[in-house]
């Protein structure tokens, strides 16, 4: 059985789930981070089944995160490398190893990041590049953007009215 494609979705985060919401895929995005660039390689980080491997990975090319570069001729073999798109990732995932160690790491952190300069420890955290403060849902909002279509407008209204405690489908109800 075939599962629905996200692509046409208009959400960004459902299109983007197109591309990685495969466990396999955001764990090789994460190997080729670490260096990893061939298929061997890949398959004994991974413990992955060669099938599913060579799947996940015409994928991730497919969708320009990772591109295939011949480098033997004889016999024919290829490696990896993450694309500007795939290495664009690497805030996403460095925000999913926080979140992991907050909340999935009952015997404490496996992986930390350093600040190689300082030496210290980082937390990642999300900021507006603009403004340097930390999104938050007490001080940012979604909204709608210029190609937004009136069902994902009406989506981000119904949000924006459960987020700041505006429940229109109970104002409806109490008129």
């Amino acid at each position: 059985m075939r599962r629905k494609s996200l692509s046409e979705q208009q959400c960004p985060i459902a299109r983007s789930l197109e591309h990685v919401g495969e466990w396999w895929s955001l764990l090789i995005i994460r190997d080729a981070m670490h260096g990893l660039s061939r298929f061997d390689e890949f398959q004994k980080s991974l413990g992955v089944a060669p099938n599913i491997l060579t799947r996940r990975l015409t994928a991730l090319v497919e969708g320009g995160l990772m591109e295939k570069r011949c480098y033997s001729e004889r016999p024919p073999r290829y490696q990896y490398l993450l694309t500007p798109r795939g290495q664009d990732l690497r805030s996403v995932l460095m925000a999913l190893l926080a979140w992991g160690n907050t909340h999935f790491a009952p015997e404490g952190a496996s992986i930390q990041l350093k600040d190689v300069l300082t030496g210290e420890l980082a937390e990642p955290m999300l900021v507006d590049r603009r403004t340097g403060q930390a999104i938050s849902p007490s001080r940012h909002t979604l909204v709608p953007g210029p190609a937004a279509s009136d069902g994902m407008k009406q989506r981000l209204r119904h949000a924006n009215g459960v987020m700041s405690g505006d429940n229109p489908s109970k104002q409806e109800s109490e008129s």
